[in-house]
């Protein structure tokens, strides 16, 4: 097959209906709008209207609330920590904050601060900085013989509080 020999199957493209070009097109005069009122006026947007009709989206009721000061944290296993040591992506001879954790993929955005939950095992000695940990995780840490800075947030000043991972939250 060469360039010139290149086509499109049969009926792969239409061309664009012209409307509005004369009485023989099917579609010209009022050009498929019908006879006055808003829609057949150019500019007309009526999404949601249904002619006087109570719409869809006032019909349904509401539900839920949104809670605006919520807190959106990354979360990271410490089981994907000891992966991304194998790995060499993570130091584990230096502290471990979101930061690091960014920069080693492990995480797509830092958000309010990093969590740690205590899935998987954990079989390095490191030293990790976060703003909380679930119990599991503490316990992780502890057992692999490191430990875990929590970052308290006053306002949103942060203030380093140091712990070992024996110590509970």
């Amino acid at each position: 097959m060469k360039l010139n020999e290149l086509h499109d199957n049969p009926n792969a493209s239409r061309n664009r209906t012209r409307v509005g070009r004369g009485i023989g097109s099917g579609l010209g005069k009022t050009a498929g709008r019908g006879h006055k009122g808003q829609k057949s006026r150019s500019g007309s947007g009526m999404k949601g209207f249904e002619g006087g009709q109570m719409p869809l989206y006032r019909r349904l009721p509401k539900r839920g609330f949104k809670n605006p000061f919520s807190k959106k944290y990354s979360v990271v296993n410490i089981g994907a920590l000891q992966k991304a040591i194998d790995r060499k992506k993570l130091n584990p001879g230096k502290t471990i904050s979101a930061e690091v954790l960014l920069s080693a993929g492990l995480i797509k955005r830092i958000g309010d601060g990093l969590r740690l939950l205590g899935n998987g095992e954990l079989k390095t000695k490191v030293v990790v900085e976060a703003i909380g940990a679930t119990k599991g995780a503490l316990a992780g840490i502890e057992k692999a013989g490191g430990s875990i800075n929590l970052i308290k947030v006053v306002g949103n000043q942060p203030v380093e509080n140091t712990r070992d991972a024996s110590e509970s939250t």
